[in-house]
């Protein structure tokens, strides 16, 4: 694959602010990135095109995080999923994990900064 195709991003993040400043710096990183505020417009947008990874919050309207993993999995999507949430029970990362969720980070203990570090790693080829 070219280098100068960007890889793709969507982010299922409610809270404004956190999806706007995820956004910011994941397109100066170099990637597209595509904004959804609530899980069942994460699973309309997969289903309308190709992403190369999610970052998906848990705790969201119409369609939370939990059922969204449950859906991607029912269908076998391939598309990578990391979790970012303030869900810091150990069940919760346990149970986002055997859902599909490749990575789980606690929003309020991982600056955004190291985020876009962890999402560079997974994607590097």
């Amino acid at each position: 694959m070219p280098s100068d195709i960007k890889k793709k991003i969507l982010v299922g993040e409610d809270e404004h602010p956190m999806a706007q400043a995820l956004t910011l710096k994941l397109s100066h990183a170099g990637f597209e990135v595509t904004n959804v505020a609530n899980g069942e417009d994460v699973l309309r947008s997969l289903e309308a095109g190709h992403f190369d990874l999610v970052l998906l919050d848990l705790v969201m309207p119409k369609l939370d995080g939990f059922g969204v993993l449950a859906r991607l999995k029912e269908k076998k999507d391939p598309t990578p999923v990391i979790v970012l949430s303030n869900l810091g029970q150990e069940e919760d990362a346990e149970k986002a994990k055997k859902l599909g969720a490749r990575a789980y980070y606690i929003k309020s203990d991982t600056p955004i900064v190291n985020i876009v570090e962890h999402v560079k790693e997974f994607l590097s080829p």
